[in-house]
């Protein structure tokens, strides 16, 4: 156990029970008064709410003892705990507070965030920051003069936020928005830094360690008789003026120095073509002392290709880069390598810049680093991909603070983030949040009828988030539904029912609407889309009633199916075979009526295998190639699904922490069947575990659970 004591009272107000072994670490956090994290020898990590003695998280993921617990000094949000499993982990403690994040966002009032301990510590009461670090924010931003609401996300956003990359991308947002480069910091030039920075730092890294000056010497022994005999040819050669025979020899016996400092004697031309045959052979050879020989000859895309080949991803963007700004010169003799023409050249060395800054950035995602990534991305102000990034890599409140910032070029992502984001605050308490986080985009009122559609309170209560949210009361939407009926408009029937008192009355409508776009032939995911996202925002009490079974089953059939779609054109590979799965399983054990088949379904799942393989040839297996059939089945795949609307969301969702080490308990995935390395989410049974990842992409393809119990999937 572990007791709470008032010192006031000599007494102990509360007993925190759970763990079944010795406790040895504790740890307050510094900024919420009541939360308390603890350690024990039962490998667990537990943390508690002591105004209750309620145990709000238990963390299993330590092989062995837990012995010690601290917290980050500036962070409050991020702890580290280390254990007889010989590992130190670091771990946030943000999402416990996550309705704090979003008053931040939402622009709430000071008494919303942040109090003194006597309001934080009153049982029931929201979380609010109570620490030495969030008082400092409050005291520097009133001290700001105009807007200082970009200054105040980022420094909370820095606060709760753990570390790996938030305040570097902080520093790059401060550079697109025209920050004076002298504010920046001191250790700024360590991490990843904005293009126009890159060679200026560096060139002064390199200022500074020429103060120690290094020579590099060399020698030989006695070489063979052979090798004599060449060597008595070349210099013969030479005396006659063979300068070109000279150098070959030379180039036979492998003193490539000699050859390549009389070879311009020739010509340049063949100087030239002599550096390019020694840059390919060095690059053959992993050598590094290929570098030289291919900056001399302005073989820019050779050397960015030697290393992104070895790795060195961050090498190859410094060299993009200084092509770019013209420090690396193509021989006007050139017969090869890019045009001569300097516009032509600089697109073609700002096109690979792009190109390498976005490989190092997929190269940070795959690792679990999505903050990372968008740093890379913002390096090259490619907004749209780095906040593709963060929302990927489920950093949404990071993502909207950042967009927030950035304003206009970042708006469209930023939105999406908030929808987002506002389905996670669909739960009991923080339905308001929800409505606010909404009520940031400027076009919003579609986001705010699914919300209040599936908010489940009394009708006094949906009537106020009506209210707040500018729309009609239950009984007007009841009656405007009726109206049009009349007319036809399918969408705003479908809207004003689920808005009504009787929300069931949209299903046979809609679906039935859906179910006919489907038994033609042009129908496109773009057409049916919209009227099954809506559907699905019904309230879960009604769904499950079982007077509406069969539409419940037929609307969970056709999500499973868009989803399968919509996970092929976003590539969310993992999940596909699981979503058509779903969608059989659905088929064969539910009476419906829709318009699918499972031998179609096996179909479609067998022709996207074999057509999408031919883009992952594996050593492995060699790629079978479709038949004509399956070509034909994924070229209507094709024309249906048509292009991600959001680009820069194709892919899938990497989370922090992915690569990590699986969990100390096994958990075997209910979608693939494997076993789950990184975070785990469990489903509503409370048993079945999908990994983190196939959640969120899931999610934002079929709002529906895998289980098809009718539940929403929430693992925002």
């Amino acid at each position: 156990t572990v007791r709470i004591w008032d010192y006031t009272q000599d007494a102990c107000i509360n007993v925190l029970s759970g763990h079944t072994a010795p406790v040895r670490g504790l740890m307050w956090n510094p900024e919420i008064p009541y939360l308390l994290i603890s350690g024990s020898w039962d490998y667990t990590i537990r943390v508690w709410d002591t105004r209750d003695g309620t145990c709000l998280d238990t963390v299993y993921d330590h092989g062995a003892d837990v012995y010690g617990l601290t917290c980050h000094p500036s962070r409050p949000f991020t702890m580290a705990s280390c254990s007889r499993d010989s590992t130190v982990r670091l771990w946030s403690l943000t999402p416990l507070i996550n309705p704090l994040q979003i008053n931040i966002l939402a622009d709430r009032c000071w008494d919303e965030i942040i109090g003194n301990t006597d309001r934080a510590v009153e049982s029931g009461a929201p979380p609010l920051l109570c620490g030495k670090v969030s008082r400092d924010i409050k005291q520097e931003v009133e001290k700001l003069t105009g807007n200082p609401r970009g200054k105040k996300l980022r420094w909370f956003s820095e606060c709760f936020s753990p570390p790996g990359g938030s305040k570097n991308l902080w520093d790059l947002v401060a550079v697109i928005k025209g920050q004076d480069d002298s504010l920046l910091p001191q250790n700024y030039c360590k991490g990843i830094m904005h293009m126009k920075h890159l060679i200026r730092f560096r060139m002064s890294k390199a200022q500074e360690l020429t103060t120690v000056k290094m020579s590099k010497f060399g020698g030989g022994i006695g070489a063979p008789s052979k090798e004599e005999r060449l060597k008595e040819a070349a210099e013969i050669h030479l005396r006659l003026g063979q300068i070109q025979r000279y150098c070959e020899l030379m180039v036979e016996l492998g003193e490539w120095d000699k050859a390549l400092s009389v070879a311009p004697g020739v010509s340049m031309k063949y100087w030239r073509k002599l550096m390019q045959r020694r840059a390919d052979q060095l690059i053959q050879e992993e050598n590094d002392d290929v570098i030289p020989y291919c900056i001399a000859i302005g073989d820019v895309k050779k050397l960015v290709s030697f290393f992104t080949s070895r790795g060195q991803l961050k090498e190859a963007l410094l060299v993009a880069q200084a092509a770019c700004e013209g420090n690396i010169q193509v021989s006007p003799l050139s017969t090869s390598g890019p045009s001569n023409s300097g516009g032509n050249n600089t697109d073609d060395y700002n096109e690979l810049l792009h190109k390498v800054s976005k490989e190092l950035a997929e190269w940070y995602f795959q690792d679990g680093h999505a903050v990372l990534a968008a740093c890379c991305h913002l390096a090259v102000e490619n907004i749209e991909l780095a906040m593709a990034n963060l929302i990927r890599g489920n950093e949404l409140e990071l993502a909207i603070s950042v967009g927030t910032v950035l304003g206009e070029s970042a708006a469209q992502a930023t939105h999406y983030a908030l929808e987002l984001l506002a389905r996670k605050c669909m739960t009991v308490t923080t339905w308001d949040l929800a409505a606010d986080l909404l009520m940031m985009i400027p076009d919003n009122k579609l986001q705010l009828v699914k919300l209040c559609a599936f908010y489940p309170g009394c009708i006094a209560e949906i009537n106020d988030l009506h209210e707040k949210c500018n729309l009609p009361d239950v009984e007007e939407c009841m009656r405007l539904a009726e109206t049009i009926q009349a007319d036809g408009d399918i969408f705003e029937i479908i809207k004003y029912y689920l808005l009504s008192t009787e929300p069931e009355k949209a299903l046979p409508i809609g679906i039935q609407y859906v179910k006919e776009q489907l038994c033609g032939s042009d129908w496109t995911l773009d057409s049916v889309c919209p009227y099954l996202d809506l559907l699905s925002y019904i309230r879960t009490e009604r769904l499950v009633l079982h007077k509406c079974s069969e539409f419940r089953n037929e609307l969970l059939i056709l999500c499973g199916y868009i989803g399968a779609l919509l996970a092929i054109r976003r590539q969310y590979n993992s999940i596909v075979p699981a979503l058509y799965e779903y969608t059989s399983q659905l088929l064969k054990r539910r009476e419906v009526s829709v318009p699918l088949k499972i031998e179609q379904l096996s179909e479609e799942l067998d022709a996207w295998r074999a057509c999408t393989q031919l883009n992952r040839p594996t050593d492995e297996l060699p790629c079978t190639p479709p038949s004509e059939a399956q070509r034909m089945v994924y070229s209507i795949l094709v024309s249906r699904i048509q292009e991600e609307p959001l680009k820069g969301m194709v892919g899938p969702d990497y989370v922090t922490g992915s690569n990590l080490p699986s969990h100390s308990d096994v958990h075997i995935s209910c979608l693939t069947g494997l076993r789950i390395q990184g975070p785990v989410f469990f489903l509503e049974d409370g048993k079945s575990a999908v990994s983190l990842n196939d959640a969120l992409m899931w999610a934002k393809v079929n709002p529906f659970s895998p289980l098809g119990t009718g539940i929403r999937l929430n693992p925002f």
